[in-house]
């Protein structure tokens, strides 16, 4: 470890990786830089073995194997043979639920960064209901109910879903001070959500712009991203999902809602990745970004509930809306209008990319001050000499995982918990010296401006924030 990084602890027995795409690669030296454990118990585990050579060059043990659902059991009683240590989940095609039940069982430290499902979970589940996040969250959230504190296990801590659930709480103080209704910040969840009900905030876009380019074209017949290829094809081809408010009028006809669980969100019969909704950053100003799932649009809108799950008093609106990389535009387009997956995948490395930035955040809308985006404008030139490894995306989603493990070892006895439940500022402590300008941005832009009036749309002038005008038709 670098004595010119904080050191945040130590970390007694295995520390492993599970997945080592780009984010596992990423997240790697920042468990080395800002960690003491023994380096003989660190472990890499990931069924392709094309990190073998860059882990050997380090002289990091690497397992060269898949966890399934046959031997995921055994292969973590296996890695951690004392019952003690961290597992730090980032690969695909494995069960996040079963996984951190089991650590828990060990008594071993545990994060991920989504509610990830076994192999075969997107594409060969028959009902779109049971392939939504809110399915998959639910799980995770009846468990947390069955078997309260004990072990640490922190889900889906990454970028979104995971760092936009503290700049939420960040811009809701933000808010307040700029209203004159200054705040300490609330000690509980209902505290939190009294305080976004009497800010006025009827909802939340996680409205993110990513302009990172390289200088070469794209090849037709690839699908180029700036982070995991298969993780953003799996959830774009999920049903478009949200948090829905209790400020809305209107109901698509499309649209499904819930009688069971926290019912704070409803699902549309459409893939996310193709489903456009109005939406605004500070670099493009109004954009359109696509209404992909994500964990985040359900949790936020279900911690800042008020009032019983059927019929609540408060509740905000909240969704992705997502505008990725100019490749990864081309590559959805050509994906969905061919109809078949391509079969080459590009993640865009650091050295690759000539211009641009990750500009995500939480654009929390309807109040007095109209909207307030806050978030962070990190550059893929400022990354790299942050850290190794990553582009802008990447370390936005590792620099959390980083955040995430020290909360988890600073509390290692809060049984399952989502990042909407951790202290928020204490995991931007951590995290704010890799996420570049850190910035709050307010604007009097509504989805109701900028329309084509030569193509009337089905709006509703009452209330510019209501979901119908967000919507693109």
């Amino acid at each position: 470890m670098s004595d010119t990084h904080p050191n945040y602890g130590r970390i007694d027995g295995t520390i492993a990786i599970i997945g080592f795409g780009s984010i596992g690669k990423g997240t790697l030296p920042l468990i080395q830089r800002h960690f003491d454990y023994d380096a003989d118990k660190l472990v890499v585990v990931d069924p392709n073995p094309t990190g073998a050579d860059f882990l050997a060059q380090q002289g990091i043990r690497f397992d060269n194997i898949a966890i399934t659902r046959d031997n995921y059991r055994s292969e973590l009683k296996r890695l951690f043979p004392d019952g003690k240590g961290f597992c730090v989940n980032l690969s695909v095609d494995t069960s996040s639920l079963d996984m951190m039940q089991v650590c828990r069982e060990l008594g071993v430290l545990y994060i991920d960064t989504v509610v990830e499902p076994w192999a075969g979970f997107y594409f060969e589940t028959p009902d779109n209901a049971d392939r939504t996040n809110y399915a998959l969250r639910q799980k995770v959230r009846d468990a947390k109910a069955a078997n309260p504190g004990a072990t640490t296990a922190v889900s889906c801590c990454g970028a979104n879903p995971g760092m936009v659930s503290w700049f939420v709480k960040e811009a809701l103080l933000t808010l307040a001070r700029d209203t004159g209704n200054p705040a300490d910040a609330p000690g509980d969840r209902q505290g939190w959500a009294r305080l976004m009900q009497g800010l006025g905030v009827k909802g939340v876009h996680i409205a993110e712009r990513d302009t990172q380019a390289r200088a070469i074209p794209r090849p037709r017949g690839t699908f180029v991203n700036t982070w995991s290829v298969e993780g953003f094809i799996s959830e774009g081809f999920q049903p478009a999902e949200l948090g829905w408010g209790t400020h809305e009028t209107w109901f698509p006809e499309n649209a499904h809602g819930y009688d069971t669980g926290c019912q704070a969100a409803i699902w549309l019969e459409r893939p996310g990745a193709i489903t456009r909704v109005h939406t605004w950053c500070p670099t493009p100003g109004p954009q359109f970004g696509y209404l992909v799932t994500h964990n985040e649009a359900v949790s936020i809108s279900d911690y800042y509930t008020l009032g019983e799950p059927a019929a609540p008093e408060f509740r905000p609106t909240c969704h992705y809306a997502y505008h990725p990389s100019d490749d990864a535009v081309l590559s959805l387009h050509e994906m969905f209008g061919s109809g078949r997956q391509q079969t080459v995948h590009q993640i865009l490395e650091p050295d690759e990319i000539v211009e641009g930035i990750d500009e995500l955040g939480v654009l929390l809308y309807g109040h007095e001050k109209n909207a307030l985006w806050y978030g962070s404008r990190l550059s893929n030139a400022e990354a790299v000499t942050l850290a190794p490894y990553q582009n802008a995306t990447g370390l936005q989603v590792t620099s959390a995982v980083l955040a995430g493990m020290v909360w988890a070892l600073e509390n290692p006895q809060a049984g399952i918990v989502e990042t909407d439940e951790m202290d928020h500022a204490r995991c931007l402590e951590v995290q704010r010296p890799y996420l570049g300008p850190v910035e709050a941005h307010y604007t009097d832009w509504t989805p109701l401006q900028d329309r084509w009036e030569l193509f009337p749309e089905d709006i509703d002038e009452s209330d510019p924030w209501l979901f119908r005008n967000v919507l693109a038709s």
